[in-house]
């Protein structure tokens, strides 16, 4: 059915349509990017578009949330940002749909094109999907049968496929025969899961321990981590170059690197294997997420913790220092959590009260203020609260069939990945923090 908010299909590009507040059902933040699904099926994206992640058929920025109007009437039911694209589900279709940047066949349509409107993944039609999760180059799907398709990036064999080669188009990983998936996480390089049985697995690149098998090395398929205890996991999340999971009691559990403090043991050493969060230990984890190097859990009882690198604020707790011990996150009116996700310098929060919050760098747009000034508060978003202000008008983008979607080749792209200070330095693959694995090549505007 047509959404409420279109007020007609030939209504023109960027035209502000109105209707009753409808609820947030899911929030997903990318590297400059966010999006949310709402009530209806309806999907808003705003922030960074120069790569099309935004969906709009166009490569312009959205300071506020807009309507993805391309999927209207699709049944959309679940929403995944990777960091320079985007991921969508039907349930009743059975599709996935991606778009965005599309470098090492993180779309999984087969080719390395950009796209600007979501398109739907071929070799996934008419499956029954659980789950999909996207890191920077890479992106997974967990089947209802418990089984893994994987695709993009692989240099370091985050697909889990036993080769270094990138896969344009997804492929199930055989590794995990006889063995079913609940979950998975993918950071830049490297991936995690959590079986049905609670073990946890890690594969792909693994120089700071972020698998948490115990050394620096790279893995091409799936192995499993040893867990002290004989504890079993049930979630798992995954920052830039760390980990994060959490075992069936509720307990906090990180690894990988943490020059930034992300790992949250009120010490900036890494760590090879899962270890506690000592500080959170009375706690019991409800939900996690990791940015590019900071961390978010959310507790049963709906209190939100950060902590790790905090230049843009993107920890939330008023200042823009650095933390490596879990920091509670305040909220207007004492306001319980439901629902986060970590960008690589933002974060996003639903609370109970159906407000959506954001805090973190805004440079391009991707806090949905309207403006582009970074906020280390959380800061309400007002079109997609219940107690927000303005008439909850939300802009509907409305694109022109005729419009080609694929625009740039990966040739023309250019190389450059954020030093420490966040300013932009060429990739030179030379191993340092600044730079990327191997030669790989990002490009990123800071």
């Amino acid at each position: 059915m047509k959404s409420k908010m279109v007020e007609d299909e030939g209504a023109a590009s960027g035209s502000e349509v109105s209707g009753p507040i409808r609820q947030v059902i899911l929030i997903s933040a990318g590297a400059s990017h966010s999006v949310a699904l709402l009530s209806g099926n309806i999907v808003c994206s705003w922030g960074r578009g120069e790569d099309g992640q935004l969906g709009h058929g166009d490569a312009e920025d959205r300071p506020t949330p807009t309507q993805l109007s391309t999927l209207d009437g699709l049944d959309i039911i679940s929403i995944t940002c990777g960091a320079d694209h985007t991921t969508s589900y039907s349930e009743s279709r059975m599709e996935v749909y991606s778009w965005g940047w599309g470098d090492f066949g993180r779309l999984g349509h087969g080719n390395s094109s950009d796209l600007f409107t979501p398109q739907p993944i071929k070799a996934l039609h008419s499956l029954k999907i659980r789950q999909i999760a996207c890191g920077d180059s890479h992106c997974l799907a967990v089947t209802m049968d418990g089984e893994v398709q994987s695709w993009g990036r692989n240099q370091n064999g985050q697909l889990g496929l036993g080769t270094t080669e990138d896969s344009l188009v997804p492929q199930k990983i055989q590794a995990f025969q006889g063995v079913s998936i609940k979950m998975v996480a993918a950071g830049a390089e490297h991936t995690a899961a959590v079986t049905e049985d609670g073990e946890l697995y890690g594969w792909g690149w693994g120089r700071y321990g972020n698998l948490g098998l115990g050394d620096r090395n790279d893995r091409l398929v799936p192995e499993k981590v040893s867990l002290v205890n004989g504890d079993k996991m049930i979630m798992v999340a995954c920052g830039w170059r760390h980990t994060i999971s959490v075992s069936s009691s509720g307990g906090l559990y990180t690894y990988g690197w943490s020059k930034y403090g992300q790992l949250g043991h009120g010490d900036f050493e890494d760590h090879l294997t899962p270890h506690k969060v000592e500080a959170l230990r009375d706690s019991y984890i409800s939900m996690i997420s990791g940015g590019w190097r900071h961390t978010m859990a959310l507790t049963s009882d709906g209190n939100l913790y950060g902590w790790g690198w905090n230049k843009f604020g993107q920890v939330g707790v008023g200042d823009n220092i650095d933390h490596c011990s879990p920091v509670q996150v305040k909220f207007p009116h004492e306001q319980k959590v439901v629902q986060i996700s970590c960008g690589w310098r933002h974060t996003l929060a639903i609370t109970e009260r159906q407000n959506v919050f954001s805090w973190g760098r805004g440079t391009n747009g991707q806090l949905g203020h309207g403006e582009s000034m970074d906020r280390n508060l959380p800061k309400i978003i007002e079109v997609l609260s219940a107690d927000g202000s303005g008439g909850h008008q939300i802009e509907a983008s409305t694109v022109d069939p005729s419009l080609g979607k694929s625009w740039v080749s990966p040739s023309d792209r250019y190389a450059i990945v954020p030093d420490e200070s966040g300013q932009a330095v060429s990739v030179g693959g030379n191993g340092n923090d600044a730079s990327v694995p191997e030669s790989d090549v990002k490009r990123i505007r800071i």
